[in-house]
């Protein structure tokens, strides 16, 4: 798809890292672009010399990170002026012509480093300071991915991430290595000083979607096996992971934990988070359901705004939009408790509108936020296998990855807040409307004569097997609706989906036919089982 347009931006020509094929087609050099830090392939015809056209970017450009770009290449011409004079007498006029004459010699010639500017329809890539090594990721259309760093250059509080910042960063200092093909790369994370190669959870992997204005259509998969980097200069280069382990267990993190919501999802993410061993304090609107915790080592908090007080990071996982917003808004809810530098981790399933409101009061407390909602079910949250669609707070992201770990098998950053939520919602869509034809062809086939268990069997056999599929079909065929999907919890989803494809006019038909028959089941008092419980819907 289109990836939209990119701004003309300063930048210098630098050597590829040793390992990294130049890509084919026209002539293109290795770009490294002032004020992010950033590096992509550019091709010949999109480079411009800096002087004659950097009044014509200055205009064009008028963001507070462009300006530091600006800032960055003049202070990197005034070390190089600085360098030439302690060689050379030459007046600053020459210089100047000097420099200018070897801007435009090296564009040619491409021998040695070289200041660029990127102009329009270009995307940036890039991995931290340094230099690193990079893999380019590019879409069919030969765009590049944008990877910028979470970090803005100038100086600010580090709960108030730039309204700018969509895209996401590699810690610096990190490896990448080209895995797969097409679209997808790699990224090896290299352990600290102080500790030997070890190798993390060998089940849990990170996802990071990089976005720019409009989404990208890229993604890196971040194994979480652990690897010492040689850089170019022959120096070790030595970056911490956001969590090491030994022997594939986890080290928790020892930020306090908050966990607000112990519905069928929280109960099991808790759990899970208390046997790896973190500091947790938990709130449920029924107190009672804290017993259990309590018995395993979690401490008890007494209102939403005392956790968030009392712990570093607090997650929160409850039913619905209006849940959400009242356990932030309401009376001793989360934004009393929320001050600079703060945390707080929406893991409810909600609409991108209502976590870009919470999203946007909790930041302008000065609190940091990321929106986690997870795939799965009451089994998943159980066994820690959950799918988990993070967005918003990169560094907060990576602040939760003991905590991910715990609770899931992979986690996802896809960019900025309302990008998870709008993820899940779709994810949902697909799994209710799955559902829902599931129970269709079980009761066809009931009304018709045929065997519901050798229709099982046939799908079973078929390019439609699958864990969720079998499960589900035995439940129904046993009688059991014990909720591990609240079947009023996917309808509201498969509601918030359609709602989703109203607001950009997509058609959703397959969606609003399965949210009608999901609406009959609740008709039917079947809200509190599970999803499958869809399948009464069909009983004549």
């Amino acid at each position: 798809g289109k990836l939209g347009r990119y701004p003309p931006w300063p930048g210098k020509i630098v050597n590829p890292p040793k390992d990294l094929k130049k890509p084919r087609g026209k002539k293109c050099f290795f770009v490294k672009f002032f004020g992010t830090e950033d590096h992509a392939w550019i091709k010949v015809e999109q480079l411009k010399p800096y002087h004659p056209h950097k009044e014509e970017m200055i205009k064009i450009n008028k963001g507070k990170r462009f300006q530091q770009a600006v800032d960055a290449v003049e202070e990197f011409l005034r070390k190089t002026k600085g360098k030439d004079q302690a060689s050379s007498h030459n007046s600053n006029e020459e210089k100047n012509r000097r420099n200018s004459s070897e801007e435009r010699g090296k564009q040619s010639s491409g021998e040695e480093k070289r200041k660029a500017s990127l102009s329009e329809g270009k995307l940036k890539k890039g991995t931290g300071e340094g230099k690193k090594r990079v893999s380019s990721v590019s879409s069919e259309r030969g765009s590049k991915s944008p990877l910028k760093r979470a970090q803005d250059q100038s100086p600010r509080k580090r709960g108030r991430p730039p309204k700018d910042e969509k895209d996401l960063t590699i810690p610096e200092s990190s490896t990448v290595k080209r895995v797969m093909t097409g679209t997808v790369a790699g990224f090896k994370w290299p352990p600290s000083v102080s500790e030997p190669v070890k190798d993390s959870d060998p089940h849990f992997h990170h996802f990071l979607l990089s976005q720019t204005e409009k989404p990208a259509v890229c993604y890196q998969a971040i194994t979480k096996k652990l690897k010492v980097c040689e850089e170019e200069t022959g120096s070790t280069s030595i970056q911490a992971a956001d969590s090491t382990a030994v022997n594939g267990s986890i080290t928790p993190t020892d930020k306090k934990i908050g966990f607000l919501g112990l519905g069928l999802m929280g109960s099991g993410i808790v759990s899970n988070l208390l046997k790896m061993g973190h500091t947790v304090t938990v709130w449920n609107r029924t107190a009672e359901k804290c017993d259990l915790f309590i018995q395993e080592g979690a401490r008890l908090g007494r209102t939403p705004a005392e956790v968030v007080s009392t712990c570093d990071i607090t997650f929160a996982c409850v039913s619905d939009p209006k849940a959400a917003k009242d356990l932030v808004l309401g009376p001793s809810g989360v934004l009393q408790g929320i001050r600079p530098g703060k945390c707080y981790v929406d893991m409810s399933t909600v609409d991108a509108d209502t976590v870009t409101e919470l999203a946007q009061v909790i930041v302008s407390r000065g609190g940091r936020f990321l929106e986690a909602p997870v795939s799965g079910n009451q089994q998943l949250s159980n066994d820690g296998m959950l799918v988990i669609l993070a967005a918003g707070d990169r560094g907060l992201y990576e602040d939760c990855s003991s905590c991910f770990q715990a609770m899931g098998k992979t986690s996802f950053f896809l960019g900025e807040v309302g990008n998870a939520a709008k993820m899940m919602l779709i994810v949902n869509m697909v799994q209710g409307s799955f559902m829902a034809t599931i129970a269709e062809g079980l009761t066809l086939a009931q009304v018709t004569g045929q065997s519901q268990q050798t229709l099982l069997d046939i799908l079973n056999q078929g390019q439609l097997a699958s864990i969720f599929l079998d499960q589900k079909c035995q439940n129904i065929l046993q009688g059991n609706f014990k909720p591990d999907f609240y079947l009023k919890y996917i309808q509201k989803d498969l509601r918030l989906a359609i709602a989703l494809g109203d607001s950009v006019n997509h058609p959703t038909p397959m969606a609003a036919a399965a949210n009608e028959v999901y609406k009959r089941a609740k008709a039917l008092d079947q809200s509190d089982n599970d999803m499958s419980a869809v399948y009464r819907a069909y009983i004549h």
